[in-house]
């Protein structure tokens, strides 16, 4: 009741209604600026921590004088404008300290820090009140001294326990507690006895224009804290764009890039599903992209994507969207309800990208693959529509009598399989699927064997094993088999190292590897590596090898040749099978097609280009080594003939290392 007693008895409440505008408002600036400094980093949380200490002391410093020129002493009063700048000064110190300790979130360390913030504020009080100074005397309880001390920390650690927490409305009313119940507590805990000096009392007028001035400059601080926030606020808000606007579009063409057109084609399936439309997916490849590159420099291909970047986003109608999403590849969505709707905007996209441009000083005509895939029709994810896309797509770029391609389940499904099992092949060697089986290769007239020829199988995790006439083009195709033939020819002759008895190996070699590979290093630095002679290595190549650069193979040959590893030209008899490769490079042995075994027994033809080959390897002093043999009869021909080696089923068939003797089978004996 004192307390009350004394805010209203010995209060001009008008003022003391200003003070707690000034409180409030100030607070809440206070406390949203030390949540802005909460939300930064490093320097940025330091300036924002400053700016709260400035806008909480700056408003609990004019509540406080406010308030003190609402106070009615009846005597005398001045200030000590030292101890009234200090009192100043030690509110907003105490208000830093606080902030920044409350930057630790746990409960106990805020609570502390809350208790400082709330102490700060009784200094900043009595340090006022030693500033004001009262032609009187003048008592203090140290009861409400000490309460007001309790209300004022109890309160500060209120406002930053449930600021800390989210509660911001009453983290501010746990704040303006913390300020007037200090003050009205502490202006309770004195009382004045004015002596009669003849000074003259203050005017009642002029104090209350210092008040309003006093809370004009609180509320110059306050507004100063609020436009920080909003230039802030702002500043974010277009960094926040700029940004989002950098992740979703291309720099080059300021079209949507990847991340945008999946986050647009989502947003039209749901919308579809919910209207009951149709969306197709239209994927694009340009054809002339990398023509240009080469002949004309990345400056030239740049100019020609940003041109047709520019054509592709005029075309656009209602419904429509494009995106470049990386390289020389586009996408489109288009929403519609009538199929001609949709063929009209695949033609207006042909038609752009089949129209000639002119980059400096020549002109080109791009065109483009374009594959189209439909929701829901053709797949009812975003990502089931984008590949359905490229698989047409890649229909469209194999065939060259059309651009367009729609997506076709039973032609494409066959494509994508195959893509799938190619990314499966990719990764055979870390899963350890690849295996090498071995097939004999044997002595017609000794009847012993000679070496082994190795043989790659891939064993799917889910298909088990893979035809190799399947998986090896597939290498090839995509590259693969340049990682692949060099595991190849490191694990054979590894193993073979170890196997002391088992004579010779035969590697085959693609022509991609002859092409692309340092094939005599990498055959040398294997060699070394897994300590196998030389003369126990045979790599098997065919002519078409040869012939794709006939200058560096031929010069790859002679120097493995020189490492002392022996050559055989594979599959004789087929293809092209010129004399001219066997005059231009001296084999050391001519693999005889397995076609013709089968024909032996029963065609005189097979039988005579069959006696030709071995007639031109006896001439050539090349051994000549028939593959494919399956029966006794037709060993039996080759032995009659003067065949020298052979392989097949009937003399064993393929199987890894460790199911392999060293002994002849038993039906190659019999």
């Amino acid at each position: 009741m004192r307390v009350v007693t004394c805010v209203v008895a010995f209060h001009n409440l008008w003022l003391v209604a200003l003070a707690a505008v000034v409180c409030i408002g100030g607070g809440w600036v206070a406390l949203e600026l030390f949540r802005r400094a909460d939300a930064r980093q490093g320097m940025q949380r330091s300036g924002w921590l400053f700016l709260a200490a400035i806008a909480a002391g700056s408003s609990v410093w004019c509540t406080h004088f406010i308030a003190i020129l609402a106070y009615d002493v009846q005597a005398p009063i001045t200030f000590d404008p030292l101890l009234t700048m200090a009192s100043l000064l030690i509110v907003i110190a105490g208000s830093l300290l606080s902030f920044t300790m409350a930057m630790e979130k746990r409960t106990l360390r805020v609570g502390f820090a809350g208790c400082v913030l709330g102490l700060s504020i009784a200094a900043m009080h009595y340090a006022g009140m030693a500033a004001y100074h009262v032609d009187g005397i003048v008592e203090w309880d140290a009861t409400y001294i000490f309460a007001s001390l309790i209300v004022s920390a109890a309160f500060g650690a209120g406002a930053l326990i449930a600021l800390r927490r989210g509660y911001q409305y009453g983290g501010l009313a746990m704040f303006v507690l913390a300020v007037v119940g200090l003050h009205f507590t502490g202006m309770t805990a004195v009382s004045v006895t004015p002596l009669v000096t003849g000074a003259p009392l203050a005017d009642a007028t002029v104090l209350a224009t210092m008040a309003v001035a006093v809370a004009g400059v609180a509320l110059i601080v306050v507004a100063t804290g609020v436009v920080s926030y909003m230039i802030d606020n702002d500043a974010t808000e277009r960094n926040v764009e700029t940004l989002r606007q950098m992740a979703l579009n291309d720099p080059l063409t300021g079209l949507p890039n990847r991340t945008g057109f999946s986050d647009f084609l989502n947003n039209e399936i749901d919308r579809a599903s919910d209207e009951g439309k149709q969306i197709a997916v239209i994927g694009v490849d340009l054809d002339k992209f990398k023509e240009i590159n080469d002949l004309r420099g990345h400056d030239a291909g740049d100019q020609a994507l940003k041109i047709i970047a520019g054509r592709l986003a005029n075309m656009l109608r209602d419904g429509e969207f494009v995106a470049r999403i990386g390289g020389d590849e586009f996408a489109a969505v288009k929403r519609f309800t009538d199929q001609r709707d949709l063929l009209d905007f695949v033609t207006r996209v042909e038609r752009e990208l089949f129209t000639s441009m002119r980059i400096d000083d020549f002109e080109v005509t791009p065109g483009a693959s374009i594959g189209v895939s439909v929701y829901p029709s053709d797949g009812d994810t975003a990502a089931r529509l984008v590949g359905n896309a490229d698989l047409a797509m890649y229909r469209a770029k194999g065939d060259v009598t059309r651009a367009v391609c729609f997506y076709e389940a039973d032609m494409d499904e066959l494509a994508r399989a195959r893509r799938n099992l190619s990314l499966d092949l990719r990764r055979a060697i870390d899963r350890n699927q690849l295996e090498l089986h071995y097939q004999v290769q044997t002595s017609v007239a000794a009847k012993q064997m000679i070496g082994h020829e190795v043989l790659l199988r891939w064993k799917h995790h889910e298909f088990g094993y893979v035809p190799p006439a399947e998986f090896i083009p597939l290498a090839e195709e995509t590259g693969l088999i340049l990682t692949i033939g060099e595991w190849v020819l490191r694990e054979a002759c590894a193993e073979s190292a170890e196997w002391k008895e088992g004579g010779k190996i035969a590697v085959n070699l693609s022509a991609i590897q002859l092409a692309h590979a340092d094939m005599p290093r990498l055959v040398h630095q294997t060699l070394l590596d897994t300590g196998l002679p030389a003369s126990r290595l045979e790599l098997e190549i065919t002519e078409s090898s040869i012939i794709q650069d006939k200058v560096r193979s031929l010069h790859a040959l002679r120097q493995i040749r020189a490492l002392g590893v022996t050559i055989a030209i594979d599959d004789f008899g087929t293809g092209y099978s010129s004399l001219e490769t066997l005059r231009s490079f001296p084999f050391d042995r001519i693999k005889l097609d397995r076609s013709f075994m089968t024909e032996l027994e029963h065609s005189p033809q097979a039988r005579a280009i069959v006696r030709a080959v071995l007639a031109l390897g006896k001439s050539l002093d090349i051994s000549v080594l028939a593959e494919g043999v399956e029966t006794l009869q037709q060993l039996h021909l080759l032995e009659s003939e003067g065949c020298n080696e052979a392989q097949g089923y009937f003399l064993g068939r393929p199987k890894p290392r460790k199911e392999h003797g060293t002994a002849l089978p038993i039906a190659a004996v019999a």
